[in-house]
């Protein structure tokens, strides 16, 4: 699923600098592949226009216009806002096969995607950590 130019991170932090900037809470969702329990993320109901970046590198991630309610207790998005801004890996753990999605910048844990949402332009739910993304709302 990942391509060649995807294979290294753009953004690359020893252990110790991921520890360093990011809380437990961060470091456990976005370099452990840890999961956030669900309802309990900031952006689960946010209607806030903006854009969604890396909480680990601040890279753009998704945009407010794709963000809708699938009613998982995740944020969800239909896509990302440009292709490159996220990596897709086979995720095979728990097992259970899924589709890990990664921040395309520094391949930070993100959450997963799935295609079940056909109420949406393309049928895709990713279903993203709020722990993981940061907000910034669009300039009024």
């Amino acid at each position: 699923m990942t391509t060649s130019a995807q294979n290294q991170p753009k953004v690359s932090k020893s252990d110790e600098e991921w520890r360093a900037q990011l809380s437990p809470e961060e470091y456990a969702v976005l370099r452990q592949a840890g999961t956030e329990r669900p309802w309990t993320g900031e952006y689960v109901d946010t209607k806030t226009e903006g854009v969604y970046s890396c909480r680990a590198c601040g890279a753009e991630l998704f945009r407010s216009g794709t963000k809708f309610d699938s009613h998982c207790g995740w944020p969800s998005f239909y896509e990302p806002s440009s292709a490159d801004n996220v990596v897709l890996r086979e995720d095979r753990s728990h097992g259970m096969a899924r589709t890990e999605v990664l921040c395309g910048t520094c391949h930070s844990h993100l959450g997963h995607v799935f295609d079940d949402a056909p109420q949406t332009p393309t049928g895709d739910r990713y279903c993203i950590n709020s722990v993981s993304i940061r907000l910034e709302p669009a300039q009024s």
